[in-house]
């Protein structure tokens, strides 16, 4: 503390740079220079870990120069297009095929309009004049032709939002893919638009899939397109309001038969409010198929670029679309592709400016998308992304200002390299890993500041060791799982907070008669090396050792690095523990020492985990209702026969491993029944004819809880003859022996009760 106080004004002026820009994370103060150094990282990163392979599942029919040429100025007629859709669609036999170009208008290049007005005016009374034109209209409505080919087939067509003071609306849209009441009242949830340009109305039935293709937004400040809207708002009065689909969404969700859509909400924080949009959830009809698309703020995904674009890019096939419509591909050539039909042609003023190309066309940014949606490939900016640049900040910042202030120049220079390979390093690895962007210019320019700042305001000392996050947590959470907290301290604190866990008691049964008869020393070295082994496994399987109370011990899993199969290791472990004193047990039994057996209870439940106590002695622990039910079952192994006992939560989590049911019971301080299980070990492992045998078992349950003790007492006998010694069996023998000398209890709820631990 004193040598904090002799360097305090040097510490300040470094946490100056960390203060300014934590006001820039906060809103307060903002830096557009950061936000600009922040995009040029991010595309920088995008450009160095892009595939750069091309793409065979998504082929792009380009409206290109060569084909204006030939086929004269876009637009073309609509009888070319239905001739265009018809090749790819049949002859070629596309999976699907989406348009990114607009219909808004009728096709009058026929004539047949003109024609039209001409016999309701000036040639009305020429004899027969109508019959022939309206025979010949088939022929001459291209687009009444364009529609036919559209209708039944897999083909998404474009449309375009509008926002304007006056919305204006043409053509139609299609159904929105979500209601308005999909998402709460009290955020902003996506882009919201009250004008469109769709399809005409026989074109947008014929085709009633469609997406739009907004793709840059406003807040894309440089005009670079990064992110594009994956669904949008539509709030006016021309068609139903609701929540859209882009063009993207809508050729990969038919492209994969995951037609169901479901937005995914991050869960409640501490603040009141709407909770914010975190990804949309795709899946097909039965669920066996499913996609997560993590979203930001406004419904859009960053576009993950594969290469350089156009048809020279190397990332998707571009197929002229002149080469298409005169049949220059083999039949069957884009059998099962996703077909794009979009334009490079400059004159269509379809190209993009993008982190990896100034002209990118735009129908491939929708090719890029499709492609990351197909490979699970779509990078997001999580909404912990502020909270996740303050603690950087705030880390990086205190560790400068402490080091450099107290270090000579060597160490300060070494310590600031260090701490921005770290800031790099740590952002890197979560954006390659898991796919998250997350902010990183903001850390380096306020390490740089903080770095010149300190070393212009004067001299240096020796150094002093830091007090790390490791130290910290290191005082409650076992060694084994702090450097995996050290990945991201931001989610880990002390402060209890309720969760569901897993929580075991594992308790030595024989424990009085072996102290009985053995010498204190003796006894000291048994238990060091029953719970050191038994702490190993405990370890091994991510667990947490709680405390030792005597001649059990208490651990928890799930907490405080969390982890999606608590009970699954939970339960793993258990079972190796058990195995691990019958090991012990005859390394003992060959030196004549005592045997034991282990009572062991699990329990998976919300309970309150956190650093608890007094002012004199605290520890993190877990406390609840759940953890007490964990020590009440550890008791009940031995009426049973067996040494693990499991309620039926945990069951329900642990649903690799083969189960065989014990009862129902009541136990001590708890007023419902509970179901309690043994775990027979992972299913894989275990032969058919012991799975065959807890189906057996499982019927016998049914038969006791309805009361029907002759056919539980036949379906049991088998089980009897083929394991006598099973405590199990003979439990539910005699039970059943004496239950069929009494009539049919209708208050009787098959339950089994315990008025003792």
């Amino acid at each position: 503390m004193n040598a904090l106080r002799r360097h305090g004004a040097r510490i300040a002026i470094t946490l100056l740079p960390v203060a300014i820009a934590i006001a820039h994370v906060l809103g307060i103060w903002q830096l557009p220079f950061i936000e600009r150094l922040d995009r040029f990282v991010y595309d920088v990163r995008l450009r160095a870990t892009m595939p750069e392979t091309l793409d065979p599942r998504i082929v792009i029919v380009d409206i290109d120069d060569a084909s204006l040429e030939q086929l004269g100025q876009w637009p073309w007629s609509r009888d070319q297009l239905a001739r265009l859709t018809t090749e790819i669609m049949e002859r070629q036999q596309a999976r699907v095929l989406g348009f990114d170009v607009l219909f808004v208008e009728a096709d009058r290049s026929s004539g047949l309009a003109a024609l039209r007005q001409w016999i309701a005016g000036p040639l009305r009374d020429q004899p027969g004049l109508a019959e022939k034109v309206e025979r010949l209209a088939p022929e001459l409505d291209h687009d009444g032709a364009f529609a036919r080919a559209l209708a039944g087939r897999d083909v998404a067509l474009g449309f375009f939002f509008t926002r304007s003071a006056v919305p204006r609306s043409i053509g139609q849209l299609p159904a929105p893919v979500l209601a308005a009441g999909s998402f709460p009242d009290g955020r902003t949830y996506a882009t919201h638009w009250n004008g469109f340009a769709g399809s005409i109305p026989d074109l947008a039935r014929a085709a009633p899939l469609s997406g739009f293709l907004n793709v840059v937004l406003d807040r894309d400040l440089d005009g670079v397109v990064r992110s594009v809207p994956l669904i949008a708002r539509y709030q006016g009065a021309a068609a139903e309001p609701g929540y859209y689909e882009s063009l993207a969404l809508a050729v990969h969700r038919v492209a994969t038969d995951l037609l169901r859509v479901v937005p995914v909400f991050a869960p409640p924080g501490p603040l009141p409010g709407a909770p914010p949009l975190e990804a949309l959830m795709l899946s097909n009809d039965s669920g066996s198929a499913r996609l997560r698309i993590p979203l930001d703020e406004l419904a859009s995904v960053l576009v993950p670029y594969r290469g350089a674009g156009g048809p020279a890019g190397g990332s998707f096939r571009y197929v002229a679309a002149a080469d298409v419509l005169r049949g220059a591909l083999a039949p069957g050539e884009l059998k099962g592709r996703i077909v794009l039909v979009g334009a490079t042609a400059p004159g269509l003023q379809d190209l993009r400016a993008t982190p990896v190309g100034t002209n990118f066309p735009g129908v491939e940014v929708h090719a890029n998308i499709i492609s990351g949606l197909l490979d699970s490939r779509i990078p997001g900016v999580p909404d912990y992304a502020v909270g996740y640049e303050l603690v950087m900040l705030v880390v990086a910042g205190l560790a400068l200002a402490v080091f450099l202030s107290m270090s000579r120049a060597p160490r300060a220079v070494a310590v600031t390299l260090l701490i921005c390979a770290g800031l790099i390093g740590l952002n890197s690895w979560l954006y390659l890993s898991a796919g998250l962007v997350l902010p990183l210019a903001g850390s380096l320019v306020t390490v740089a500041l903080a770095f010149v700042l300190n070393m212009s305001w004067g001299y240096f000392v020796e150094a002093r060791a830091s007090r790390g996050l490791a130290r910290l947590f290191g005082t409650y959470v076992p060694p084994q799982l702090v450097k995996e907290m050290l990945a991201d301290p931001g989610r880990y604190s002390m402060r209890a907070q309720n969760r569901e866990l897993t929580v075991m008691f594992c308790d030595m049964r024989g424990f009085t008669r072996m102290a009985e008869q053995m010498a204190p020393g003796d006894l000291q070295d048994f238990l060091n090396t029953f719970f050191s082994r038994l702490s190993e496994i405990i370890s091994a399987h991510r667990g947490t050792v709680d405390k030792y109370m005597g001649d059990c011990v208490m651990a928890f899993w799930g907490a405080p690095v969390e982890a999606d199969d608590h009970a699954e290791m939970a339960v793993r472990a258990a079972i190796e523990m058990v195995a691990a004193v019958e090991a012990l047990n005859r390394s003992h039994g060959q030196r004549g020492l005592p045997q034991v057996k282990v009572g062991i209870g699990i329990n998976t439940g919300l309970m309150s985990v956190g650093d608890m106590g007094s002012a004199v002695r605290r520890s993190y622990t877990v406390v609840g209702d759940a953890v007490n039910l964990a020590s009440r079952l550890e008791g009940l192994g031995v009426h049973y026969g067996v040494e693990i006992v499991a309620s039926a939560s945990t069951r329900a989590a642990a649903r690799s491993l083969a189960w065989q049911e014990l009862d129902s019971v009541g136990v001590q301080g708890k007023a419902r029944t509970v179901r309690i299980f043994t775990p027979v070990g992972p299913k894989e492992q275990t032969d058919p004819r012991t799975l065959d045998t807890l189906l057996r078992w499982e019927e016998v349950l049914v038969a006791y809880r309805r009361q029907d003790w002759l056919q539980a007492q036949a379906m049991l006998a088998p089980l009897m003859a083929a394991d006598a010694e099973k405590v199990l069996y003979r439990l539910y023998a005699q039970r059943l022996a004496s239950m069929s000398l009494t009539p049919e209890d209708s208050q009787w709820d098959g339950a089994t009760r315990f008025d003792s631990k």
